[in-house]
């Protein structure tokens, strides 16, 4: 991957300083940046490395004396973090799948491919499964009956796509990941014990063991354009209808996404976040890792979780949630400060007690 100063920054929308002819190969940060490489010091405590690097060149802040970090060259964007996006999609030297269908894959005839798709090595392709123009398929995939995968698609190895499952364009998915699995659901003969707890907050009463039933998946799984898919993670099919993910969503790893869930545009789903059947979640919304989110609830637009919060109760948009349960997050700080307090209160009515106690001996 070459590029000169001048090209990297036209792609970028940036301004380009200095040597604008300087060929970049790669970027490094700072302290251990060659010659050849476009340094990362985008805030000025990053800048710091640059006097133990070699770097010619570098992307800085707006505002940066380049030359006074003796620089030969420049790139300066307004919001270097942004331009990041477009310039690591330039240097991505990618996982060097080869183009074409590997003759080991498995295509059933009925499945149709359209042009310039890439499949790899032991990937299995079901009846009437449809791929969308220069999808690349890795090796050991599986997309199954009457699957849809719009254009553009990159499945890295080890994904398993389900039966009728329809995928909008651009989809990325990481590393094992699942679309499609079958939803967790199971009922027994009578009212259990789960049921009964959530009635009464805990009495269990005359509860018997009974054995659970299967409640298999009728509903398939609906995503938009432009998502992304962490590594391992899961989204299940729904029960009679679809599990719907809308545009723009983007799942880190480990994500855990149950039956029936409808999911709006433009979401952050952070690692190991889990969320119960049936749940709905607006737009914009951003839950933090390891965010649990109980079954059946609604979550607003523009709400942010922070991290290991638990969503046990419908929040209202534009809320910001920390804690178990969650609470407003100054709700949750004010919570947690006085909680902090409280070996100090202890310790004060300890004295207080003593005192009390000696002076009535003394009366």
């Amino acid at each position: 991957m070459s590029h000169t100063v001048q090209q990297i920054a036209t792609a970028l929308g940036a301004t380009a300083l200095g040597d604008t002819g300087l060929v970049v190969t790669g970027v490094a940060e700072p302290a251990s940046a060659g010659p050849g490489d476009l340094a990362l010091a985008m805030k000025p405590e990053f800048a710091a490395g640059l006097a133990q690097g070699q770097a010619r060149a570098a992307l800085i802040w707006d505002g940066a004396d380049w030359q006074a970090l003796g620089l030969s060259a420049a790139i300066i964007a307004p919001r270097p973090r942004y331009a990041m996006a477009g310039l690591s999609a330039m240097m991505d030297p990618g996982q060097g799948f080869v183009p074409g269908i590997h003759p080991s894959a498995v295509i059933d005839p009925a499945a149709r491919l359209e042009k310039d798709v890439s499949v790899g090595a032991l990937t299995v392709i079901g009846p009437r499964a449809q791929i969308g123009d220069s999808a690349v398929i890795g090796p050991q995939c599986f997309i199954g009956a009457d699957a849809v995968l719009g254009a553009g698609a990159y499945l890295r190895e080890g994904v398993r796509i389900g039966a009728r499952v329809v995928i909008g364009a651009r989809f990325i998915a990481q590393p094992g990941a699942v679309v499609g699995g079958d939803g967790f659901s199971f009922v027994t003969p009578e009212e259990s014990s789960v049921e009964r707890v959530r009635d009464t907050l805990g009495e269990q009463g005359e509860t018997s063991a009974q054995s659970y039933a299967r409640i298999h998946s009728l509903g398939g799984v609906t995503i938009g354009d432009d998502v992304e898919l962490g590594a391992n993670s899961c989204i299940d099919r729904g029960t009679v209808r679809d599990t719907v993910i809308g545009n723009g969503v983007k799942f880190d790893n480990l994500a855990q996404i149950g039956h029936n869930v409808a999911i709006g545009n433009d979401c952050l789903i952070c690692a190991q976040v889990g969320v119960a059947g049936s749940t709905r979640i607006g737009n914009n919304v951003v839950l933090g890792g390891q965010t649990g989110v109980s079954d059946n609830l609604f979550i607003g637009d523009n709400v942010i979780t922070g991290g290991a919060t638990k969503v046990l109760a419908n929040v209202p948009a534009g809320r910001v949630m920390l804690g178990y349960p969650a609470m407003k997050m100054a709700s949750h700080i004010e919570s947690y400060k006085a909680l902090r307090r409280l070996p100090r209160l202890f310790r004060d009515v300890a004295a207080l007690q003593k005192a009390v106690f000696k002076a009535r001996q003394s009366d």
